[in-house]
């Protein structure tokens, strides 16, 4: 079942599009988590002009796109986000003054400072090798390769770079993004940020090259993690999901990744002697490895490995990642054309994420609506009310999504302080 514009997916939908500019108030007034938000964005507010010289882009009803928004504080940031009540948030850089200002500006002066390092990872650059979708459409057959790559790209990162701070967001239709907080990863120059990207980059090539992953002799670290979680998913994503060997046009067009002409008339032959799907890469697998062993062919000693790649490694595309004064799409806004809401997740539970069940706009109003009602008719008329208001996130399905995004804002939170502690103690050396 794809998800579309008509919201056809596994769990029905009430969602309409129309009703978006009645929704959109609401959500804004009651559900966004405007604290967690500034308080992201804020970083401690050290310099106080760090959240002021953020620029913020507003999408309005009609494509009618503004840019160089800035705000002095939250309560400004709320008044203006439920005034406007956006189609779309998008999140730019810190610049050297507040953006609104950019005009009374000389162009020279007003730069780019400072961005989170950032990731967007599209179903649609996967097209050429998924077989159950295309364009914007995703549906459960598909959805792995984004699970994939969060484990792949959120390992990294970690491991590779020890970026402790990184926050995963669903877009709302297609594909995720990630928002990398380290305090170094902000400061990034762009040469630092398009390094990264291409160390994150293994696919690579135009809609004209057929081949698009070529392994080194002796694999990076980083590449042997990646082939190990790869693995984990590849079967039940490339031969059951996808059916990946499963019929003769499918089986050529893997053997098209066979540069050497005698390996591939060799593995054909292998391949239509058996009957099904697993048999079939299995042949393929152990014919490639037999030949390299033997000597018999040349550079394909990573040849099963880089067809995996091929159909599973991670799409980025580079240009979000490595522009500091490029904008992405904000967490927790709504997705127009599904309804869906940009939710955060936990990258180390990605396997029990299911973008078929995140909360649309019509959802969590409806809710919201319900809980309201049922509070106030299990209310005993004898007691007096309860002066402790619940949170209105707290209602709804959006509650475990904002429990995440409130985590990584805690996380934020105590590292800043545990410097600051550490740069207080050397203070008080030094003076003493």
């Amino acid at each position: 079942m794809a998800l579309n514009d008509q919201s056809e997916t596994t769990t029905k939908s009430t969602y309409c599009q129309d009703e978006l500019p009645e929704l959109l108030p609401l959500y804004y007034r009651r559900l966004f988590p405007y604290n967690q938000y500034y308080r992201w964005l804020n970083y401690g507010g050290l310099p106080k002009t760090y959240f002021q010289n953020r620029e913020f882009s507003f999408t309005l009803k009609d494509d009618i796109y503004i840019r160089y928004q800035s705000f002095a504080d939250q309560s400004e940031m709320e008044k203006e986000i439920q005034k406007r009540c956006p189609y779309k948030i998008d999140i730019g850089a810190v610049f050297t003054h507040r953006p609104k200002d950019h005009r009374t500006v000389k162009a020279a002066s007003f730069q780019a400072q400072e961005k989170e390092l950032v990731f967007d990872i599209d179903m649609t650059d996967y097209d050429d090798v998924r077989v159950c979708c295309q364009g914007a459409d995703i549906c459960e057959k598909c959805w792995p390769l984004m699970r994939i790559a969060v484990r792949i790209v959120d390992r990294a990162l970690h491991d590779d770079f020890g970026f402790d701070h990184r926050m995963w967001v669903y877009s709302g239709r297609r594909g995720v993004h990630c928002w990398v907080a380290d305090e170094a990863a902000r400061k990034l120059s762009q040469n630092a940020r398009s390094a990264i990207a291409e160390y994150l980059s293994v696919v690579k090539g135009g809609e004209n090259q057929v081949k698009k992953v070529s392994l080194p002799e002796h694999l990076h670290p980083s590449i042997e993690q990646a082939k190990r979680i790869i693995n984990h998913y590849f079967e039940g994503y490339a031969l059951r999901n996808q059916g990946l060997m499963e019929d003769k046009a499918s089986w050529e067009k893997v053997l098209t990744l066979v540069n050497d002409s005698n390996l591939r008339k060799l593995l054909a032959e292998q391949i239509e002697r058996a009957k099904t799907s697993a048999e079939r890469w299995d042949r393929l697998e152990r014919c490639i490895m037999g030949e390299v062993s033997k000597g018999n062919v040349k550079k394909c000693q990573h040849l099963v490995t880089e067809i995996k790649f091929q159909y599973c490694y991670p799409r980025l595309d580079v240009n979000v990642s490595k522009g500091i004064n490029h904008l992405l799409k904000s967490p927790f806004c709504v997705h127009p054309k599904t309804g869906r809401v940009c939710v955060a997740f936990d990258a180390k539970d990605v396997d029990n994420f299911d973008p078929f069940t995140v909360p649309d706009i019509s959802q969590l109003c409806r809710e919201i609506d319900e809980f309201d009602r049922k509070q106030k008719a299990t209310n005993d008329e004898n007691e007096p009310p309860s002066k402790k208001r619940i949170k209105d996130y707290k209602k709804t399905s959006l509650l475990k999504s904002i429990q995440v995004f409130e985590q990584f804002v805690t996380g934020l939170e105590g590292t800043r302080k545990g410097k600051l502690i550490e740069q207080s103690g050397e203070y008080f050396i030094l003076c003493v």
